[in-house]
């Protein structure tokens, strides 16, 4: 019997985006890398420049295509787009909501944050997770035997590796690792997830942005 197919699914969040009004900007158009960002995307395609990457495809918002391009432009490949790829839908979109601006302990607000769990607020993670594991599945089969790059976000991309890991997917936003412009690896023999890396090709560049602390629409 011959081995199962082995594939790497490397899904990485984009990078550090423009924000003046420090909204949080969820799936709002026309928000776009920063120039520090750009960077963390060029020092993510540098990293990967030694792999064996033969598809790359990305949420359809503009920081992940952004974050996506000299990647492709590094291995002569076109960008693929997958809606699944996409940010969390979120109640608090185009709003600013951080900590001490009041949101979270506005009346106003308690009924939509009622549940923590599903959650009430926005998309719910078991749709989020089942969502990203179809569209990284969907990669997988595209790079079989190689290597594939998706581009995503910070809630999509932790959820979806709670799934994976069998942990329960509602969680303390605070506790994600999932830096700005950091790389979670699945390694696939045939259809199975059989291991998982997780890096930070970035570290040093995510150090100087203000948006690693705010976490805004990531």
């Amino acid at each position: 019997m011959s081995e199962p197919t082995r594939t790497k699914v490397h899904v990485l969040r984009h990078g550090e985006v423009h924000n003046p009004g420090k909204i949080l900007y969820g799936r709002l158009p026309d928000f776009h890398l920063s120039e520090l960002g750009r960077q963390m995307a060029k020092a993510a395609a540098e990293t990967l420049a030694a792999r064996d990457v033969t598809y790359v495809v990305a949420s359809p918002l503009e920081r992940a295509q952004e974050t996506a391009a000299p990647i492709a432009a590094e291995f002569k490949l076109d960008i693929a787009t997958d809606i699944r790829l996409i940010e969390s839908a979120n109640f608090f979109e185009g709003k600013k909501v951080s900590v001490g601006d009041g949101a979270f302990t506005n009346p106003r607000n308690w009924w939509v944050l009622r549940d923590p769990i599903t959650p009430s607020w926005g998309e719910p993670y078991l749709q989020i997770a089942q969502r990203m594991f179809a569209a990284v599945q969907a990669a997988r089969v595209a790079a079989e035997g190689h290597e594939a790059v998706c581009v995503s976000h910070q809630l999509p991309i932790w959820t979806l590796r709670r799934y994976v890991e069998k942990k329960r997917l509602w969680h303390d936003p605070r506790r994600r690792q999932c830096g700005l412009a950091s790389l979670t690896t699945f390694l696939f023999e045939g259809s199975t997830v059989v291991g998982m890396e997780y890096s930070e090709p970035a570290a040093h560049l995510v150090a100087l942005s203000a948006s690693a602390k705010t976490a805004k629409g990531a």
